[in-house]
């Protein structure tokens, strides 16, 4: 397994999600997403793995703009703009990505 966890460094789910991995043993790569944030590339593999709609934040009140953007590359390059709009931790295996805390769907990843 190729793990990467997106989230915030002292983001609580962020923290579950880093220590659900380590006490299985299994070995990941942490972006935290103040400093780095995911590149158009990583957003848009997500994008794939979970769809645009699963991945708002529905917390972040200024979100709601990406409703009255016409299509969906235009909501991606708000997105990748304003990235503390995304529902954190986004982990990634490969293809394979979840958002939020999601242990039920990682114990399936081999």
């Amino acid at each position: 397994m190729n793990i990467q966890i997106f989230g915030k460094n002292k983001g609580f789910d962020t923290q579950k999600a880093r220590r659900w991995f380590k006490e299985r043993r299994i070995r990941v790569q942490d972006i935290d997403m103040k400093s780095k944030g995911m590149s158009r590339g990583e957003l848009q593999s997500v994008i794939r793995a979970v769809g645009l709609e699963a991945l708002i934040d529905p917390r972040a009140e200024e979100a709601a703009i990406l409703r009255y953007l016409a299509s969906e590359e235009a909501k991606v390059e708000k997105l990748l703009e304003n990235q503390d709009w995304i529902l954190l931790p986004v982990v990634r295996n490969g293809r394979q990505a979840t958002v939020g805390f999601r242990p039920e769907i990682w114990e399936t990843w081999e």
